[in-house]
């Protein structure tokens, strides 16, 4: 009788254990955990494996090795050794100095700049909005390029610049390559993050509660320092670590202007090590990289978990009331301009003028041919490389960085509406939880180091999936994958947006939950969906760092083919090549604009 009230009683719970692990998000939300752990897990667990085993290719490096059997000797190699010091601790010591320095002048010139158009009664603060996050719209290392085009110089570059014909100095190699035009052509490319994420910040703040501090006596520094900047600190830091953690991982703008003057950062020596086939060495610097991320990050974390909280959004209406610049208006609006113009019109002129140059040296008017753009191959020019749009190397490029950028757009976007879906319907439970953090893993990663980890984990036949090496499809899903943390938080900011009853209204109606899907969640989320295709389209178009050691002559893409012209020394036909792709990129940027909803502003800060 005891037996049969306890088949009794666990009936009932067995129902409800069912009920509650066959909703809609909950399976959802386990094959997701599945494929997340298999895609992002697993790639770092053959990353350490490989870093803590014998290589085949070890053979060429020591004795008596074995394949696949533990071994100390690559972090020995790395971290103590003969060579450790230009393998590792030099490119150490030049990264975090690019990273910080970019850090901190993208941060400064961003928060500025935030400060100008939201705060004060700048002119023309709507254009300047708008031309700002344009140098994000570009590749990081078009900036770079222009950079040589101005500031190289014979000893280095093999060819005087564009500084030196006209004066006749010669730069100095300090200003040419290396640390200097590093730090600021990257700076005038991620100062982007700060102006958006601190101009958020900014447009919330009641001014009231500045204006509170005035009347009590404080001088402008003092509110400044004492309420402003405590307000907006969790945005400055965000975007400090955002924009260290992408310097850190920059790979196309150091090997620019630092390879000419063997001045290595981590990326560009894990690079040299992958292509020299030291594998494991490589993947060590790939945990340093990781290991730096993970440690930012968690300082991060610290430092707004310990900070006193500030509301600056109530219930009640706040105003924001312009700071007068009075007399030093124009003299600001000056400024402002001359470096919006060195961030985003100078850099394309000096490309575009390059690009018309038949010889190098000679920047005479008479020096000036469209061969670069149109031109049939000759052997006496560029050892007979075409004009861009003769080439079918660069049409081939073309094809695969639209279709990869297409192809991952449209995976990414529906992936995270998918993401968002479980997350925010599993609100507070603890699958809800794991997969947010999982999906955030890939952030942490620099791009390069992401790259070299899917080179090792997909070179073989991998469980269900064959070997991916050499193919279109192993692109997409690197490029995917690596995109997982944006696309998880805008597709959550979508689905908070759409209501639970709309839902509820068509399950009692009969509708199927891929019915719901397709008829209901994703038509509420087409703005959300929209911004993060063209985010994710533009985004990929100009990737290098993810993708260079992937590619393969039959996968190239527009970027990488400009990589390859670069190190040849084929300058005129690599920059229009660059100058190519930016018009795409622009086209696409002009594209978002003429959709309601869909800004990258909106992508860039989520």
């Amino acid at each position: 009788m005891s037996l049969m009230n306890v088949t009794r009683s666990l009936v009932p719970a067995g129902r409800w254990v069912w009920h509650k692990l066959t909703r809609p998000h909950v399976i959802l939300g386990i094959l997701l955990i599945v494929a997340m752990l298999y895609f992002v897990m697993t790639p770092l667990y053959i990353l350490i494996r490989t870093a803590l085993t014998w290589q085949p290719e070890d053979v060429r490096l020591a004795r008596g090795v074995v394949p696949g059997q533990f071994t100390l000797f690559h972090l020995q190699r790395v971290f103590n050794s003969v060579i450790s010091q230009a393998m590792l601790w030099v490119p150490l010591r030049n990264t975090l100095l690019i990273s910080i320095g970019v850090s901190a002048l993208a941060l400064s010139f961003g928060s500025l700049l935030a400060w100008l158009v939201v705060r004060t009664d700048l002119p023309g603060r709507k254009l300047i909005s708008t031309l700002a996050i344009i140098p994000y719209m570009l590749p990081s290392w078009t900036i770079a390029l222009a950079w040589t085009v101005v500031f190289k110089n014979e000893r280095v570059g093999g060819a005087i610049g564009l500084l030196q014909a006209l004066t006749g100095i010669q730069p100095p190699d300090w200003l040419s390559y290396g640390p200097l035009p590093i730090i600021i052509t990257l700076s005038l490319h991620y100062y982007a993050f700060a102006f958006l994420m601190v101009s958020g910040a900014l447009s919330t703040l009641d001014a009231r509660l500045e204006e509170s501090g005035e009347i009590l006596g404080a001088g402008r520094w003092h509110v400044l320092t004492r309420i402003t900047l405590p307000l907006v600190m969790p945005a400055i830091l965000s975007a400090f670590v955002l924009t260290f953690a992408r310097a850190m991982g920059s790979f196309g703008t150091p090997a620019f202007l630092g390879n000419p003057v063997r001045y290595n950062v981590l990326s560009t020596t894990l690079y040299a090590n992958i292509q020299s086939r030291l594998q494991a060495d490589g993947f060590v610097l790939c945990l340093v990289l990781i290991s730096i991320s993970i440690i930012t990050i968690y300082i991060n974390q610290r430092i707004i978990g310990v900070r006193k909280s500030f509301v600056t959004i109530a219930g009640k209406g706040f105003t924001a009331t312009p700071v007068r610049l009075g007399s030093l208006k124009y003299l600001v609006l000056a400024l402002v301009a001359l470096v919006l113009f060195v961030a985003v019109f100078a850099p394309l002129f000096f490309l575009g003028y390059q690009t018309l140059m038949l010889r190098n040296n000679d920047y005479s008017l008479s020096n000036l041919t469209l061969h670069f753009w149109i031109g049939e191959s000759n052997p006496l020019i560029a050892d007979g490389v075409e004009g861009v749009f003769r080439s079918s190397q660069v049409w081939a490029s073309t094809r695969n960085t639209v279709a990869l950028a297409a192809v991952t757009a449209s995976l990414t976007a529906l992936i995270g509406i998918l993401l968002g879906y479980a997350i925010v319907k599993g609100r507070g439970t603890l699958l809800a939880k794991a997969i947010e953090q999982i999906a955030f893993l890939p952030y942490l990663m620099p791009s390069i180091a992401f790259g070299a980890i899917y080179l090792g984990m997909f070179a073989k036949p991998v469980g269900p999936l064959p070997a991916l090496y050499g193919t279109f499809w192993l692109l997409v899903v690197v490029s995917v994958v690596k995109n997982l943390p944006y696309s998880s938080r805008s597709g959550t900011a979508a689905m908070l947006q759409v209501g639970g009853e709309l839902e509820e209204a068509a399950v009692v109606a009969g509708s199927s939950w891929l019915d719901r899907f397709r008829s209901v969640i994703l038509p509420l989320c087409t703005s959300g969906v929209v911004s993060g295709f063209l985010l994710t389209f533009i985004t990929t178009m100009r990737e290098l760092s993810l993708i260079i050691l992937l590619v393969t002559p039959t996968t190239r893409t527009l970027p990488t083919l400009t990589f390859r012209y670069a190190e040849q020394g084929y300058h005129q036909p690599g920059d229009a090549i660059t100058l190519f792709l930016v018009i795409i990129i622009l086209v696409s940027e002009w594209l978002v604009r003429r959709i309601p909803g869909a800004e990258i502003g909106k992508g860039l800060g989520a």
